[in-house]
């Protein structure tokens, strides 16, 4: 899995609200049937923070959870609908009707 894609499915998970790192790991696995590696989790929420599309909230223990800024929901939305266009596109190819 490449960076950007690690980037895109923690702001997928963290589109229904903020959540900490194993659980943005779980809301990942139930989305693609895997998890990320603690390598490319954690470097795509610093990388994702330094570019401002999340923030990180009060630690609630050992837990620091993390939450899309408006700016990162923008992103999301603006990826998420291109990716729709080129899937669309790619399935109409395919002479495959998309679901």
């Amino acid at each position: 899995m490449q960076a950007n894609d690690a980037q895109t499915l923690v702001l997928c998970a963290l589109a229904n609200g903020p959540l900490h790192g194993y659980a943005i790991n779980t809301a990942i696995e139930e989305l693609t049937g895997e998890r990320l590696g603690v390598g490319s989790l954690y470097g795509a929420l610093a990388r994702l923070e330094a570019k401002q599309l999340i923030e990180s909230l009060d630690e609630n223990g050992r837990q620091r959870p993390v939450r899309l800024t408006a700016k990162g929901r923008e992103v999301l939305e603006r990826e998420l609908r291109s990716m729709a266009k080129v899937a669309a596109v790619g399935l109409r190819h395919l002479g495959v009707n998309p679901a």
